[in-house]
């Protein structure tokens, strides 16, 4: 027997509630294996391609490229049924009740699937792949836990799964009506038959919480979603047309009406949706470009910077010291160390070197700020975060336990995260839970900055250009390997003697390379 189970957008973790369709990985009849990627999203932290927790044949896709989904959106329904004698992949058109109890026992018990191409638990009986993937895990498939009245039509998925098929989230449905919730969790795109009395089904649960929120009853409409699913403009249509629309956007077009004012025409004509199309897009008012204007918005990368640089400002009460070093001998230490042979050191891994040995000795830099308990978090670990630019927007990857790390291993853990970061493919791992952060904007060719924080941590060491410049040295005027360095800090952790202290031994570090030596 098929079954037919939706997978929505998963939590990302990190707390991003939504993500853009960068390119889909599968089409509408192929065949998944357990935790095989289907969709690569981009979100506010990095591009993330998106594992399936089911085995079995794709029915439908719901988003194109270029759209952004919330959160609990649906992505895919998957025909998932048992396996067949000979091992062949599942019947998507198959019908029959769904699996109550079914399953492999290592579905049953939780424990993660086989890795045979995908025809694992899922494949024996709906269940997941008990992994845990990116920020969710996954689990046996729901099993139904109420009954569709007789004589009430199938409709959506359902009924392409054929007559009793289960929908994904008749489990949740159940616990929805048990609990007296009359809105009940989010049911997806119609993925399950529910009973006149049962939850309704709505796209995103920021839809179902924006009609809490506003005391609006979503029995009263009538979705104009496929299968009479709710979307975000119905419920803004019914707060505007009831006057709470205080928090609504602008009508579409297209907008729906409430289901009190006009009864809802069972196939009416723009509600209808085939398996494989597209779900309605997230949809955001925006003003209209005036005539020589031209309007980019603040998402993915570029908006997550853009929140977190605002943040900072107003959050933390910086200020900047600098001071000019010269870098020659620092310079000539790293000739003499890739002449040795072996792999080469890069400038900034020497550079992270002599950050995380300043640490040690000031380590008020290396902590955090908890403005609800007014206490200073302080770190026994440096992950260091340095500043990378991409086509894609700056980034900052974090090198884990930059303190017990040697130069040669910095240097490849940087040219890791680098590459990685052009590629796209830093995961929300690489790029939070740095303590302090190195900011090489030499590279663009300039000698200072005044850079923002990356909250929350608590200061940044900035380093520009090195150049030649003359220099006074042992007393005489020569031409010298300059660099100026500055440190930008949190106020609240420490006084300008800390930071002071911070930057000299950092400058002293630079000139004499030889006193680093004396700290390790």
């Amino acid at each position: 027997m098929a079954q037919v189970l939706e997978f929505k957008l998963p939590d990302l973790g990190e707390g991003l509630t939504e993500a853009e369709i960068v390119r889909w990985l599968v089409e509408v009849g192929d065949v998944v294996a357990i935790d095989q990627p289907v969709v690569e999203v981009e979100t506010a932290k990095a591009m993330v391609e998106v594992p399936c927790p089911y085995g079995g044949v794709v029915t439908a896709r719901f988003g194109e490229e270029g759209q952004e989904l919330p959160v609990g959106a649906p992505l895919i329904t998957v025909a998932v049924g048992e396996r067949a004698p000979s091992g062949g992949s599942a019947d998507p058109g198959a019908g029959g009740p769904a699996a109550t109890g079914g399953g492999s026992p290592s579905a049953r018990d939780g424990s993660p699937s086989s890795r045979d191409g995908g025809q694992g638990s899922a494949r024996d009986g709906g269940g997941g792949s008990g992994n845990v993937l990116v920020g969710y895990g996954t689990s046996e498939a729901p099993a139904r836990r109420r009954r569709v009245r007789p004589g009430r039509p199938l409709t959506g998925v359902s009924a392409r799964a054929g007559a009793g098929g289960a929908g994904p989230d008749a489990a949740g449905n159940a616990r929805a009506a048990e609990a007296g919730d009359p809105t009940g969790p989010v049911n997806g795109h119609a993925g399950g038959v529910a009973v006149d009395d049962g939850p309704v089904p709505v796209i995103s649960p920021l839809v179902r919480r924006l009609a809490r929120q506003n005391g609006l009853d979503l029995r009263e409409l009538t979705g104009s979603g496929p299968d009479g699913l709710i979307l975000r403009a119905d419920v803004e249509y019914a707060l505007r047309a009831a006057g709470r629309g205080g928090t609504a956007a602008p009508a579409q077009p297209h907008a729906p009406v409430p289901h009190a004012t006009v009864p809802h025409a069972a196939g009416a004509a723009g509600t209808a949706r085939p398996s494989g199309t597209a779900a309605a897009p997230v949809t955001r008012s925006s003003a209209t470009a005036a005539p020589g204007e031209l309007r980019t918005p603040l998402k993915g990368v570029r908006g997550a910077v853009a929140d977190k640089l605002a943040r900072s400002r107003r959050e933390i009460p910086d200020a900047t010291c600098w001071v000019d070093a010269d870098a020659t001998e620092l310079m000539r230490a790293r000739t003499a160390m890739n002449a040795a042979g072996g792999p080469k050191i890069s400038l900034l891994a020497l550079l992270a070197r002599i950050c995380t040995a300043a640490l040690a000795r000031f380590p008020e830099l290396n902590s955090t700020v908890d403005a609800e308990a007014r206490e200073i978090v302080r770190f026994d670990h440096v992950h260091l975060g340095f500043a990378a630019q991409t086509d894609r927007g700056l980034v900052v990857p974090v090198v884990r336990d930059a303190h017990a790390r040697d130069a040669e291993s910095l240097t490849a853990e940087f040219a890791r995260l680098t590459e990685a970061g052009r590629a796209g493919t830093l995961t929300p791992a690489d790029l939070t839970g740095g303590t302090f952060t190195l900011n090489n904007y030499g590279v663009f060719g300039v000698d200072g900055s005044t850079p923002i924080i990356n909250h929350p941590e608590a200061a940044m060491l900035g380093v520009g250009r090195i150049v030649p410049k003359p220099w006074v040295y042992e007393g005489e005027l020569a031409v010298r390997q300059v660099v100026q360095l500055s440190l930008t800090f949190d106020h609240r952790v420490c006084d300008g003697g800390v930071a002071g202290g911070f930057l000299r031994y950092v400058a002293d570090c630079v000139e004499q390379p030889a006193v680093l030596l004396r700290t390790l």
